[in-house]
């Protein structure tokens, strides 16, 4: 526990982070490898909470080229992360660790809704928290979600785990000359319009002190190096 930096964290987990680079909703070489890191950082003694997104299954954003309403958009993109949040747990319970599902939108029978005292309680309990279908209101991303519940459960780094491997001035894939922020001021993010999060959720991190590191889950040891401190991406502070 003395070289862990961050002792409690909130994982923003894309739903492609389980499909990698295949076709199908989930792969299985990809999700063993994502769990791995996962329980390495739960067994150093790391309190985890994990916000799931649903882009594998469906995103709220391309319902709008279909002809659906944004709400009812964003409305089946959350009920994509109560899919993806069962899964997840289930991928968890396979190697014996113990998770709980809460979510914005309660589905009887299935998964409770969102209650904080219990949350924190099974989070000192040693549980992984799963929190799914967002702030359980349209219009606004899971990153929005992520912050909030960072909040919530009082973490000390919220990370952002993607393809890519941190923050650059400008897209890698357009432009070869790039450069990659290793760390910059959520004021100097914000100024510079860097696509990392919603602005929603940029404000609610930064007005509560919560720093947030871009990591690409890909990259062997990147959460266990995060939250030692030695991020292989790029960390945003307040």
């Amino acid at each position: 526990m003395e070289a862990i930096k961050y002792r409690r964290i909130l994982l923003k987990l894309s739903g492609e982070a389980l499909m990698g680079a295949s076709h199908n909703l989930f792969d299985k070489t990809t999700i063993d490898s994502v769990i791995a890191q996962i329980v390495q950082i739960h067994n150093l003694g790391t309190k985890i909470g994990i916000v799931i997104g649903g882009g594998n299954i469906f995103r709220g954003a391309n319902g709008l080229t279909l002809g659906l309403e944004r709400v009812n958009a964003d409305y089946i993109g959350m009920l994509a992360t109560i899919m993806n949040g069962i899964a997840l747990r289930d991928f968890l319970s396979n190697v014996g660790i113990k998770a709980k599902i809460y979510s914005a939108l309660p589905v009887a029978n299935i998964i409770k809704g969102y209650n904080r005292d219990s949350m924190l309680k099974n989070l000192d309990d040693d549980y992984i928290i799963i929190f799914v279908a967002g702030t359980g209101n349209p219009c606004f991303s899971t990153d929005s979600g992520a912050a909030l519940r960072a909040i919530e459960m009082n973490a000390d780094l919220l990370i952002k785990a993607t393809k890519v491997d941190g923050v650059y001035d400008s897209d890698p894939k357009e432009n070869l000359t790039a450069t990659k922020h290793h760390t910059i001021s959520f004021s100097d993010a914000i100024a510079q319009n860097l696509k990392v999060m919603d602005m929603a959720a940029f404000d609610l991190c930064r007005s509560n002190k919560i720093n947030v590191e871009v990591c690409n889950i890909f990259h062997s040891n990147s959460l266990k190096d995060s939250i030692e401190g030695n991020g292989q991406g790029t960390l945003i502070y307040a």
